[in-house]
């Protein structure tokens, strides 16, 4: 259960995206209330129903809008956090409905009794919707991203077959306690571990792995070309070295022959990474 909430999630990463999202749950939720009309809606007569209705949307589109504008600055985000957000959007959901009908509509007495119904009916409406937004977000992305991938990997050759466009730049790196100076060509990798990153390169056809005092940023400045790139808050990787790519819902993963391990590329980077790895031809 726990390896299972564990799991990466793919969350919103962008303002746009959070409020299409937004609206689309609104729309979800106010579409299910006139379809169905379920929890005695179909006994409420009124000459505006349909219109005192429309406010349930707007607040479970609002509480979705201000919970994912929350979720937005988490680095880790997984299935756990995913489900803890749309518990937290379905109780505030339920406090604003609760009010909303107890002044408007029913104008009943507040009681914890009603409150309690209201939460109920929240829950029974929310988890539907919920489950339909997660699971049709996940398959998506999944989707996109493995199409793009596959496409994007049929553009990735064997680097021996790369064309550079004249010299390789030469790259220095300063970090404590080492200098290294190599061509753009020789450089593979980079990884950021806390105040210290490893350098994967090669040299006399062989790879090395340094380790420097350093952080990835200023890493970056000192050798960021238009194909050596950070593609992640802990890697930077040269992208002629990338032999294939695969795609999930969480975003893409490439592959390097020289190292033994895939490097994850951040849906923040995927509009300047995938682009560069389209334009690598014969």
């Amino acid at each position: 259960m726990f390896s299972f909430t564990a799991a990466s999630y793919p969350k919103s990463e962008s303002y746009q995206e959070i409020l299409i999202s937004s609206v689309a749950a609104g729309i979800l939720i106010y579409l299910f209330l006139v379809v169905f009309q379920p929890f005695g809606t179909e006994n409420f007569h009124h000459q505006y129903k349909y219109l005192l209705l429309f406010p349930y949307s707007v607040i479970f589109g609002a509480t979705f809008f201000a919970a994912s504008l929350i979720s937005i600055r988490v680095k880790d985000w997984n299935i756990g956090s995913e489900l803890l957000k749309m518990t937290v959007i379905l109780f505030l959901a339920s406090i604003l409905s609760y009010f909303y009908n107890a002044f408007f509509i029913s104008h009943v007495t507040l009681s914890f009794g009603n409150y309690f119904y209201m939460f109920l009916y929240s829950l029974a409406l929310g988890l539907p919707i919920s489950t339909i937004y997660m699971l049709s977000r996940y398959i998506y992305l999944k989707n996109v991203y493995e199409k793009t991938a596959a496409e994007v990997s049929q553009h990735l050759t064997d680097n021996s077959k790369l064309k550079s466009k004249g010299l390789p730049k030469a790259l220095k790196i300063s970090g404590n306690p080492h200098e290294l100076q190599i061509s753009e060509d020789n450089f593979i990798s980079a990884q950021s571990m806390e105040n210290y990153c490893s350098i994967y390169f090669f040299e006399d056809q062989e790879v090395k792995k340094l380790l420097i005092r350093t952080s990835l940023s200023s890493l970056l400045e000192q050798i960021q070309t238009d194909h050596i790139q950070k593609c992640h808050r802990s890697y930077i990787v040269n992208l002629n070295k990338v032999k294939n790519i695969k795609g999930n819902a969480q975003g893409y993963r490439l592959s390097l022959a020289e190292i033994d391990f895939e490097i994850p590329v951040s849906r923040s980077f995927i509009p300047v990474i995938i682009p560069k790895l389209r334009s690598l031809k014969i």
